[in-house]
């Protein structure tokens, strides 16, 4: 066969492309082109500073009772509060301060040996939080407590609660360094009033609890009506079908995401105290 020269392949290159039967289309037919779907929208990234929690599952009838027991000048302790909850085998998560515990180690390490009692960090001196700007201030109070408590039970506590129930982004993200969860409340007792008698307490922590709550109370004087009202109140509370459990049993099907927080400025959230 004659070898063709490079101007005949030029020349039949152009034929070929401007012949209307230049292109011919393969025995196998193709299969069709699938039309482009466009990617689903990506689900909503929760980007939390750290969680501030206030309860737990609305969809169950658990409820935590906690128990303050704050630093103070005089550190008192209650100890009828805590006699209602062992007879009544009620399980309770205590959040202690650390000046309260170095004042009174005997009780601490007395309260560590209940296992249906956890404990939660109070800071060390029960500072207003938000208003501690020295970020290195604010993880010391909750480092010395972590250390007070733990040299006094071994116990390393997973919770922390903000005095006056008073925290805001910043501190919920440097206590979340701490290897602290940030628990706040959403049912105040109101029994640091001591203008409120016991039965009021009742009535009203009874009323308003829901599934999924948590009611802060005090362990740490004997003027509030605490003790005399808590008998009732869990028997209210359980009449009502709760069952009463630890912060940690509330929350644990939980698991928040964090994010570094942004530096414009929160506002704290502040908990509220008197029913």
């Amino acid at each position: 066969m004659a070898r063709r020269s490079p101007v005949q392949c030029v020349l039949a290159l152009v034929a070929l492309a401007t012949s209307g039967c230049a292109w011919v289309p393969p025995t196998e037919l193709e299969a069709p082109l699938q039309e482009k779907k466009a990617p689903p929208p990506e689900e909503p990234r929760a980007c939390l500073t750290a969680p501030i929690v206030t309860n737990g599952s609305r969809n169950r009838m658990r409820l935590a009772l906690t128990f303050d027991a704050c630093s103070t000048r005089h550190n008192e302790y209650d100890e009828r509060v805590i006699r209602t909850l062992l007879e009544t085998a009620t399980p309770a998560t205590l959040f202690i301060g650390g000046g309260w515990a170095l004042a009174n180690p005997r009780r601490v390490q007395e309260l560590a040996q209940y296992p249906g009692f956890e404990f939660g960090n109070h800071t060390f001196s029960h500072p207003h939080m938000p208003e501690v700007k020295d970020d290195q201030k604010v993880l010391e109070e909750l480092q010395r407590t972590q250390r007070v408590v733990y040299d006094l039970t071994g116990r390393i506590p997973k919770y922390f609660r903000p005095p006056f129930g008073e925290v805001d982004r910043r501190v919920a993200w440097l206590a979340s360094q701490a290897a602290l969860t940030t628990i706040n409340y959403d049912l105040p007792s109101g029994d640091p009033d001591v203008s409120i008698p016991s039965k009021r307490l009742v009535d009203w922590v009874v009323r308003e609890a829901s599934p999924g709550g948590i009611v802060v109370m005090h362990m740490n004087h004997k003027r509030f009506a605490t003790a005399a009202a808590l008998p009732d109140i869990i028997k209210g509370l359980r009449k009502r079908g709760f069952e009463l459990v630890t912060v940690g049993t509330l929350l644990e099907d939980h698991s928040w995401p964090t994010c570094r927080p942004s530096e414009e400025p929160t506002p704290p959230v502040v908990a509220k105290v008197t029913p």
